[in-house]
């Protein structure tokens, strides 16, 4: 069941880094997805390329793109505790006239990896847009969302998730 109570805002209602300090290392999953949106045409193109448009390969690009940026996420997101992550793997399949991104993170902590799943697909599905949008700028990057979770206090799982 969620909490009722914000978790990064103190008594006095100011925003504040949870103390993870009394907190059990366990190891922590998280995934996340991002799905891309674009014309059946840039689809089409793009897949007919190889994955590739002028400014090289674009799931490769993408996957590198997609770790720097978990690695980092706590230089992004104000109250994240830097992690040593030990395995970031990013997934891009095409999907219809689509792209699915998608970022499994773990490490052995005592906080949870969910920020650094997001921000992996999302930097990667950015850099995917940046790399097509020279074919058209009708791209949508949609349902950047937390798959699954597991290892701290509330594990997680929206479906089928891998």
């Amino acid at each position: 069941m969620p909490s009722r109570r914000l978790t990064h805002v103190d008594a006095s209602r100011r925003p504040t880094m949870v103390d993870v300090g009394a907190k059990e290392v366990t190891h922590r999953v998280a995934v996340a997805e991002a799905r891309i949106r674009m014309p059946r045409t840039v689809a089409r193109a793009l897949r007919a390329s190889g994955h590739r448009t002028g400014k090289g390969p674009v799931f490769d690009t993408a996957i590198v793109a997609g770790v720097m940026a978990a690695k980092r996420t706590h230089e992004l997101i104000p109250f994240c505790h830097p992690l040593g992550l030990e395995d970031c793997q990013i997934e891009i399949a095409s999907v219809g006239a689509g792209i699915a991104v998608r970022c499994r993170v773990s490490v052995h902590h005592r906080t949870g990896v969910e920020m650094e799943a997001l921000t992996g697909a999302a930097v990667a599905a950015l850099t995917i847009y940046d790399m097509c949008k020279a074919l058209s700028h009708d791209i949508e990057i949609a349902q950047l969302r937390l798959l699954a979770k597991s290892g701290g206090r509330r594990p997680f799982a929206r479906g089928a998730a891998g």
